[in-house]
């Protein structure tokens, strides 16, 4: 699944494709059989796992889950980068499990053409084959049951983007993507795909990754539960990223198939995060079939998730205990959620709320650039960056002013240096000339951001707030009120 790519598919895979969909036929959905476990690995230790378990019509674990909302992250390209239509809800209709071991996710029409589904991402962004070893990724998954004219605009997928996308979500493709399983139009194949380095063009052909894509074996991918698994081997040189469905290898890249470069971007940070999710049209089917969907393309189609699990092995696997002590590391200090409080500081809520002023921009734009702000600093932080992003709840007021907007930086010196690692500003919050506090949040999304978030030794965390516009005071509840949640554990 891409992120902000425009998909063009090889001519003879197209030919192949539109071959295969428009010989299709619509299929009527069968009950999905889970496995009832997670299937026992010998030689791989377990490290996360998903098996979807639960009544019907409830969530997925929130423990283990995000649920994306909407046409796009905030801040981050519309439709999500890729041109889909669809609007992603928490609804069950949309997502929710199945009462039978699966997680459900099902695109639906409403009288006026408007298309919602569902798309899920991981809490836990650190996914990362082992110095030495291998990281295994995999799930099983029965396609939406639907082909021909009636699939037509279709997508699900089962993938995993670069920790660095979060909370910056412009990039990709950089950071890397592994596509596990996509699927479009309903045509019985699955797609492996990678992307990396630059768009357009570079190392891996983007916007069209570099890919590969075979029918499913046995009964098609609509019919029946597949296994899809992605690994990621570091116990060869070089290293090697390999594709499978039900244990056969169909796609394969290796390290040295990229300059060094662009291997090290999409490798060497922190990890990667596990996506699900099934658009509707974009530009990969799109590609394939022309427009999508179309008045024939039938609502209604689940994609069935059995499990999901994550593996590792390896010479420096977590699992495996350690022939020498690990090195000593700091015990994490300071707090992760930092109450804005009067004096300037930043850390546990007061006992009791206070307020402060935020000064008046005087009819000036100081969008972007703080104005007389006022400055909440903690520092002696030390912990490990979750690869999340940065998340923030600040009461705001401006009484009966009419026009006035707050606005918040939020800037990371990693090591208190004196150097800002990174800089987050958010686009302003427009408050209501009504009396009573307001909740400005991260939903309003990035207006720029600089450099990157990595652990904490040590650190300063600095917010600024201030008045962007208008031409009054405004109020920010302090003390156990306004917070700014960092992504650290």
């Amino acid at each position: 699944m891409s992120t902000s790519r425009i998909r063009r598919t090889p001519l003879l895979t197209v030919v192949v494709a539109l071959a295969v969909a428009l010989a299709g036929f619509i299929a009527v959905t069968g009950a999905g059989q889970a496995r009832g476990d997670v299937p026992p690995t010998p030689g791989w230790n377990l490290q996360w796992s998903d098996d979807f378990n639960g009544a019907n019509r409830t969530l997925p674990s929130a423990a283990n889950w995000q649920i994306d909302l909407g046409h796009a992250y905030p801040g981050g390209p519309g439709n999500w980068g890729t041109g889909e239509i669809q609007n992603y809800t928490d609804n069950p209709d949309n997502l929710s499990l199945d009462g039978s071991g699966n997680l459900r996710i099902t695109p639906l029409r409403d009288g006026a053409g408007n298309w919602t589904s569902g798309r899920i991402e991981t809490k836990r962004a650190d996914f990362k084959a082992p110095a030495g070893g291998t990281l295994r990724i995999e799930s099983r998954i029965q396609m939406p049951n639907v082909t021909g004219q009636a699939a037509l605009g279709y997508w699900p997928a089962f993938w995993a983007l670069g920790s660095p996308y979060r909370g910056n979500y412009w990039n990709w493709p950089s950071i890397g993507e592994f596509d596990i399983m996509e699927n479009v139009n309903g045509i019985n194949s699955v797609w492996g795909v990678l992307h990396c380095g630059v768009n357009p063009g570079g190392p891996c052909n983007e916007t069209s990754g570099i890919a590969n894509n075979r029918a499913c074996p046995g009964a098609s991918c609509q019919s029946a539960f597949h296994t899809y698994r992605f690994e990621w081997d570091r116990a060869v040189s070089p290293n090697e990223l390999r594709w499978y469905v039900d244990d056969q290898l169909f796609h394969s890249v290796a390290e040295n198939r990229v300059d060094a470069g662009t291997w090290a971007n999409m490798t060497s940070h922190a990890g990667y995060f596990i996506l699900l999710n099934l658009a509707i049209g974009g530009a990969f089917p799109d590609a394939l079939a022309g427009k999508t969907p179309t008045a024939a393309t039938v609502p209604g189609r689940p994609m069935l998730v059995d499990y999901v699990a994550v593996w590792t092995k390896g010479a420096s696997d977590p699992s495996t205990p350690p022939t020498t002590p690990p090195p000593t590391t700091p015990p994490p200090s300071g707090s992760s959620q930092l109450y804005l409080r009067t004096g300037g500081g930043a850390g546990d809520p007061a006992a009791s709320a206070a307020t402060v002023s935020l000064a008046s921009a005087g009819g000036a734009n100081y969008d972007g650039t703080p104005h007389n702000p006022q400055v909440f600093t903690s520092t002696g932080i030390t912990r490990r960056h979750n690869g999340g992003a940065t998340q923030f709840d600040l009461f705001v007021d401006a009484s009966s002013t009419v026009a006035n907007g707050q606005q918040v930086r939020v800037s990371y010196d990693r090591t208190s240096d004196g150097t800002w690692d990174r800089t987050e500003t958010y686009n302003y919050f427009a408050t209501d000339p009504l009396p009573g506090y307001e909740h400005y949040t991260q939903a309003r999304g990035l207006k720029s951001a600089t450099g990157a978030l990595g652990d904490l030794a040590g650190g300063t965390v600095r917010i600024e707030v201030w008045s962007a516009i208008g031409n009054g005071a405004s109020t920010l509840g302090v003390g156990n009120q306004s917070v700014v949640r960092i992504p650290f554990d």
